[in-house]
């Protein structure tokens, strides 16, 4: 078993990506500026990156749409691209210590976060959309003896990948496996807080043979990169996972260009809810901290709300205390560490300012070595304040007491957000009923979690638009449906 000096030493010999990859080729930015890439846990700069612009989105946009309509990637049999991305996912797989000390550094996820969670789920993410290419069928319309109606799928074109800065390498996985699954070509902008990974697998797809122009990649931020890839004329579909205020942009871009196709995933206010009649208290605890303060609470999907029974509620977050301080904060480097630092400096000023509260602190509350806050639990008597309302994406919980189910279901759909929530009901009837009543893409009963690769992800209201990531859904979102419809009619009949 590796220690935090045998981490440390291995990713002090990592040749960090220092180039975008356009046309399967490392390229610098046009202006030739860069920006830094930070280190969270020490605050040291890691690798100075390409500063894209329009400019460089349009060279990437080119070389994607000449690959799309040449027909190097797009035209391949189904059975082709299969084994392409399998061997993709295999390559990353045999690079998967060294891409798993890149996120750590890069965002200050814990290692054994990256290592037993990240990289084995985004290699399983592109096999199962690779598996998933010669499976898929086109139909036959119920015609009449004339004629015969065929509804085929085809690939949308060049897609705009936009990624956030929490799963680099997971997201990009949700992302690419299904788009270059149907054929399209790809221009990604991974966020500009996290960007090695990304670079560093598309120098592996071009290892792995994908053909150059079908994965690109351009780093850069939001204003120069992101918008431009919303706004490009010659992008026929964006799919975006981040921030609700952001995915609003990529409305706007849509609607102001060519009304491409967009997808987004967005934030959240993920209730959870525990009843009196649950049996495990201890597991509940345990899933609850986990939904809370996996990935320091920088996930859309964190539980951020627990509304919990009053006749179990001191128990319960007695409980909850237990568990939280075993949530050890550290070096992200260190195996047993499982709170690191948030991923900047910016964001921790946000999250940091949720530690003033008018509510009780049951555990937490202090911050620790810079940018690290500890698993933090504050008790609310009301379900009203910003700590209801607003994603925190950190790691802080807000607990209200609740007198029924109902009571807790409909606070719980008081949000403009819906993306997950999580039911612990001892009755097995009333915890799908309160499931089915919860206006969430994903509900979880007695357990957190988000499913997995086979399970669509996204979410209702201001959480999601347009599509899912995940599943055979998420294929949908990168292909048309074209209907031909051919006259069988003759003088001749057979």
């Amino acid at each position: 078993m590796h220690g935090a000096v045998d981490y440390r030493t291995q990713a002090q010999s990592i040749r960090l990506p220092a180039h975008m990859i356009v046309n399967g080729e490392p390229v610098a930015a046009f202006s030739g500026k860069t920006y830094p890439t930070i280190n969270p846990a020490t605050g040291k700069v890691l690798a100075e990156l390409p500063s894209g612009s329009e400019a460089d989105v349009d060279r990437a946009v080119a070389a994607a749409r000449h690959a799309f309509e040449d027909g190097r990637w797009s035209k391949l049999a189904p059975a082709s691209r299969k084994q392409a991305l399998l061997r993709l996912a295999s390559v990353i797989e045999e690079n998967a210590l060294e891409l798993a000390l890149m996120e750590s550094i890069d965002s200050g996820k814990t290692i054994t976060d990256c290592i037993n969670i990240d990289l084995p789920e985004a290699v399983n993410s592109l096999r199962w959309h690779a598996e998933a290419v010669d499976k898929i069928y086109d139909q036959v319309a119920p015609a009449n003896d004339s004629s015969l109606g065929l509804i085929v799928r085809e690939p949308i074109g060049v897609v705009g990948i936009v990624l956030p800065w929490n799963f680099p390498l997971l997201m990009l996985a949700w992302k690419i496996g299904p788009a270059l699954a149907a054929g399209c070509t790809v221009v990604v902008k991974p966020a500009e807080e996290t960007s090695l990974t990304t670079l560093r697998v598309a120098e592996l797809a071009i290892e792995a043979g994908i053909p150059a122009g079908v994965f690109n990649v351009v780093t850069g931020d939001g204003p120069d990169v992101g918008e431009p890839i919303g706004r490009h004329a010659d992008i026929d579909a964006v799919s975006f996972t981040g921030s609700t205020e952001t995915g609003r942009r990529f409305l706007k871009y849509s609607s102001e260009s060519n009304l491409k196709e967009v997808v987004l995933e967005m934030g959240g206010k993920n209730p959870c809810i525990v009843m009196d009649d649950v049996r495990n208290l201890d597991a509940v605890a345990s899933h609850i901290c986990n939904g809370a303060f996996w990935n320091v609470g920088q996930n859309c999907s964190a539980i951020s709300r627990l509304f919990v029974h009053r006749a179990v509620k001191d128990r319960l977050l007695e409980k909850l205390a237990a568990v939280a301080k075993t949530w050890s904060v550290g070096d992200p480097l260190a195996p047993e560490t499982r709170i690191g630092p948030l991923v900047s400096t910016v964001h921790f000023e946000k999250v940091s300012g949720y530690l003033e509260n008018d509510g009780k602190v049951v555990v937490g509350g202090k911050i620790v070595d810079g940018t690290t806050i500890e698993p933090t639990i504050i008790e609310f008597s009301r379900h009203e304040g910003r700590h209801i309302r607003e994603e925190i994406f950190g790691p802080i919980l807000s607990v209200i007491p609740v007198d029924s189910l109902a009571e807790a279901v409909s606070l719980a759909n008081q949000t403009e957000y819906g993306l997950a929530a999580s039911v612990f009901v001892g009755d097995g009837t009333k915890a799908l009923r309160a499931a089915r009543a919860i206006r969430a893409g994903t509900v979880t009963v007695n357990c957190y979690g988000e499913g997995d690769a086979a399970t669509p992800f996204g979410g209702y209201k201001q959480s999601g638009f347009g599509g899912r990531d995940k599943s055979i859904h998420a294929h949908d979102q990168y292909c048309q449906t074209k209907t031909l419809w051919v006259d069988l009619s003759s003088d001749e009949r057979i």
